[in-house]
């Protein structure tokens, strides 16, 4: 009775570390991805690919690489100003998302700079926390 307690125990454990490590490697940021769904997907897509002509697309855009810097004040403040994304002129204006967390905006910037066969690296909380407090209201 012992050893088969044991051995259910070891099965169990295994079973547990399997699946928490699949977990972990499928979607590192499945928390952007949600925020993303729930505050951006409705004008930018849920690919990425915006609006032809009207909304940019952030799949494979050359903005997020060059205005890494600006992502955060754009996205809790929006942007008024015309942009360039991919040699496109988009001059709709976006509304911002002030209620999200530096950390939710952090997730936001990780997961589109990921999704999409999009590459542009890690950003970190407190690089989003100093940028934003730098922010033009």
């Amino acid at each position: 009775m012992i050893k088969l307690s044991f051995f259910l125990i070891g099965v169990l454990t295994i079973i547990f570390s399997v699946n928490l490590l699949l977990s972990c490697q499928s979607n590192p940021y499945v928390h952007g991805e949600i925020m993303y769904q729930n505050f951006c997907v409705s004008c930018h897509m849920e690919d990425g690919t915006g609006l032809p002509g009207n909304i940019p697309p952030l799949a494979g855009a050359d903005f997020l690489k060059t205005n890494a810097a600006d992502l955060p004040c754009i996205i809790r403040y929006g942007i008024q100003d015309t942009i360039i994304v991919n040699g496109v002129t988009y001059s709709a204006p976006m509304a911002g998302v002030p209620q999200l967390s530096d950390i939710e905006i952090t997730n936001i910037i990780n997961y589109m700079n990921h999704a999409w066969g999009n590459d542009n690296g890690f950003t970190r909380p407190d690089d989003v926390q100093k940028l934003l407090a730098n922010c033009k209201k």
